[in-house]
């Protein structure tokens, strides 16, 4: 650490510059005030030590000018005429500590070490600070079309306060598209509360939405407050919604058209001014067919679709996003590792896990790059799905005559129709824009009674 040391005593400066020197500190010394100042004006320093009886220019005034021109520097003054007003003053004006002459060198030494202890857990806490940043500074990366598409989306989108429901496949980034509607939208500077619906129990799901009286239940044994009043004013982030349980889902949609919630056990109405966003991994509308999706909360939650794609859909920018990750992992200088061969095979891979499964394998590229054969590990992981290019087929395909053709697929729809609406033979005719009774006559003559 650079240190400064202005002492006008000469014997004492000689011997502390030494025994700082020692220790191993990096010590510039001078003799009176003006010049400390001179110091201060054209180098940095981390510590500064000081008398406070100095020629010319006082070291309470030297502290003053320090604090000033390097704010983040630790003063040090020492005096042999000490008194309770005079150490007030310094340190009022920034001194970190206050040593009366005579002391032991070791004396300053402890203070120093407490210094260098804190500047230690301080850089620390700055890293810390920085890597934190990269986790949570959470934004889309990437310049495919795809993804310009969706940011240029997002950002009309989020300017209103309708309910959007993001489909996408596990890994695509679904609480990504969420972050920046909430980001880009007029409540930014509310809170942001995402819950995964499919992680947590279905009987504390409840509880933990809409909060709980004390009382409510065995175990209740004070009110709880739910996610929904949290998120007031700002935005909730509802993941793998198709895994809502069925029996919560009305209580949910009268959350969307009455902004009010009633916790568990109470009969009062809270109103709530949050902005709902719901993603799914699977298609809803399916659900709703099949009877485990409530038709009336998938309209509601249905009024803007966002889709996040897949990363098969955009490869091109796998090496923005394998970047990032290496730098997100504190592992930037590794980089390098991502040569044109490497990133041929990454692209010819169709990363079924999207670009959570890329970010594992960042993560085992910076984990296997001390081995000698790093590249093979990873060529055999990436060659396990390695996308084949389908062959042009060079003969014609043999067709059935165009009388079974047409049968083929006459049965083919009819099927389609009776299973998509259940067996209700008006609904499966209005389906296909046919009169109830030529749907029911086609029926018997394709033998689909």
């Amino acid at each position: 650490m650079k240190l400064l040391l202005v002492e006008d005593e000469k014997i004492t400066r000689i011997t502390l510059a030494n025994t700082l020197a020692d220790e191993g500190y990096r010590v510039t010394s001078c003799e009176t005030g003006v010049e400390g100042l001179e110091k201060i004006k054209s180098d940095k320093f981390e510590i500064i030590v000081a008398d406070l009886r100095l020629p010319k220019i006082s070291g309470l005034d030297l502290l003053k000018e320090a604090k000033e021109l390097q704010p983040g520097c630790k003063v040090i003054v020492m005096t042999a005429y000490a008194s309770v007003e005079t150490a007030v003053e310094a340190l009022k004006y920034g001194a970190y500590d206050y040593l009366i002459k005579p002391f032991s060198p070791d004396k300053l030494l402890a203070t120093l070490n407490n210094i260098r202890r804190f500047k230690k857990i301080q850089d620390e806490n700055i890293h810390l600070k920085q890597r934190l940043g990269l986790f949570e500074n959470r934004t889309i990366i990437g310049g495919s079309r795809q993804i310009l598409k969706l940011m240029e989306t997002i950002k009309v989108v989020a300017k209103n306060d309708y309910t959007v429901l993001i489909q996408g496949e596990s890994g695509t980034g679904k609480e990504l598209v969420a972050r920046a509607l909430h980001f880009y939208g007029p409540r930014v500077n509310g809170a942001f509360i995402p819950i995964n619906c499919s992680a947590i129990p279905e009987n504390l799901l409840e509880s933990e939405l809409f909060g709980h009286e004390k009382g409510a239940f065995t175990g209740a044994v004070k009110t709880h407050v739910g996610l929904f009043e949290r998120a007031d004013g700002g935005t909730l982030f509802l993941d793998d919604i198709d895994d809502f349980p069925f029996q919560l889902q009305v209580k949910l949609l009268r959350v969307l058209q009455e902004k009010e919630i009633t916790r568990v056990g109470g009969t009062k109405s809270i109103k709530v001014n949050v902005r709902v966003i719901v993603a799914t991994k699977v298609d809803l509308q399916e659900l709703v067919d099949e009877s485990k999706f409530r038709q009336d909360l998938y309209y509601r939650l249905n009024i803007i679709p966002l889709k996040a794609p897949p990363l098969r859909d955009r490869k091109e920018d796998i090496p923005l996003l394998a970047e990032h990750f290496f730098i997100k992992r504190d592992a930037k200088e590794k980089v390098a590792l991502l040569t044109p061969t490497v990133l041929k095979k990454m692209k010819n891979y169709d990363w079924p896990g999207n670009v959570r499964e890329l970010e594992n394998f960042v993560e085992r590229m910076i984990a296997l790059s001390d081995m000698e054969d790093w590249e093979n590990e990873l060529f055999a992981y990436l060659s396990s799905g390695e996308t084949i290019p389908q062959q042009v087929e060079t003969e014609e395909k043999d067709y059935p005559t165009y009388e079974i053709f047409l049968g083929e697929k006459e049965k083919e729809i009819f099927s389609w129709a009776i299973r998509k609406t259940k067996g209700n033979v008006s609904k499966a005719a209005s389906l296909l824009g046919l009169p109830r009774s030529t749907f029911r006559s086609k029926l018997e003559k394709l033998n689909l009674e």
